[in-house]
């Protein structure tokens, strides 16, 4: 037989062990019931469910109106730009724009602004600024108020704020503070003194910080040792003077006369029938 017809019955034969059946023309196989795989006698296992029973189901925004007020107010707090109110009732499955008394609730709440003449509603976040330049501002007036500002809210301000912040720590005109867990932004504050060689400001160095947390302060016994050591000597608190008692008198002894005090008389309608600055002795009979 030649090379050609060898393969020709070569291919034959794999067409028909082929099979073009169909995936969705075969019957579904047939899965056996748990009983009948389980031993007798033994219990029956329950299916896995991902429920947690612990915690309640989120049914939506619900019936009460100070809960469909949550739900408003919170999806326009996450949504930077002015909404429509179809569209808030629509996003938020809350009847906003059919429920009278919600809608009043809605327009009254501290945190909404409506512009009437656009009929929009957004959101009245604690800071307003759109820019890195606004946000150094906002910074340098707090830090001149005393206190630094939280970046969690500078992010609901602006979803951009902690990426400027960083870009403003990197060009040395903020202060940030970061969690210890993961390092994640915490407080900023405005850096008053630029990192200039001639006003000061500049990082230190990895090394002299290396050689500063090597450094251990030894315990109470040995760092009088070291100090005596060196001829040195631990300092005091300079004692004050012993605070004084309650002052008693002392029986058996006099004091001093009692001095007469002016009385100012109030009841002039019984002036010159009674003295009032005496005390009222009764006269006996």
């Amino acid at each position: 037989m030649s090379k050609l017809a060898q393969d020709a019955a070569a291919f034959k034969s794999v067409l028909q062990r082929q099979d073009y059946t169909s995936w969705h023309s075969q019957p579904p196989p047939i899965e056996k019931a748990s009983d009948e795989i389980a031993p007798p006698g033994s219990k029956k296992k329950r299916p896995k469910s991902n429920i947690v029973y612990s915690q309640p189901a989120d049914t939506g925004t619900g019936t009460n109106v100070n809960t469909q007020l949550v739900y408003a107010v919170n999806h326009l707090k996450s949504t930077h730009n002015p909404m429509r109110l179809q569209d808030l009732a629509i996003l938020t499955s809350t009847p906003l724009d059919t429920d009278h008394v919600l809608l009043e609730k809605f327009k009254t709440h501290d945190r909404v602004v409506w512009d009437p003449k656009t009929d929009l509603y957004s959101y009245k976040h604690e800071f307003n600024f759109r820019n890195k330049a606004a946000l150094l501002t906002e910074i340098q007036r707090q830090t001149r108020r005393g206190g630094g500002i939280p970046v969690r809210a500078l992010k609901e301000s602006w979803k951009e704020a902690p990426a400027a912040i960083e870009e403003l720590e990197a060009e040395g005109e903020v202060l940030v503070t970061r969690t210890t867990k993961d390092g994640q932004l915490k407080m900023v504050f405005w850096n008053e003194v630029k990192p200039t060689e001639e006003s000061g400001g500049m990082l230190v160095e990895q090394e002299f910080l290396d050689l500063w947390h090597e450094l251990k302060v030894p315990n109470d016994v040995d760092l009088l040792k070291q100090l005596s050591s060196e001829g040195l000597q631990a300092t005091t608190a300079a004692a004050g003077p012993a605070p004084k008692g309650p002052a008693t008198k002392k029986k058996g002894k006099k004091g001093t006369a009692t001095r007469t005090r002016q009385v100012r008389i109030t009841n002039t309608h019984l002036k010159g029938d009674i003295d009032l600055s005496k005390d009222y002795v009764p006269i006996k009979p």
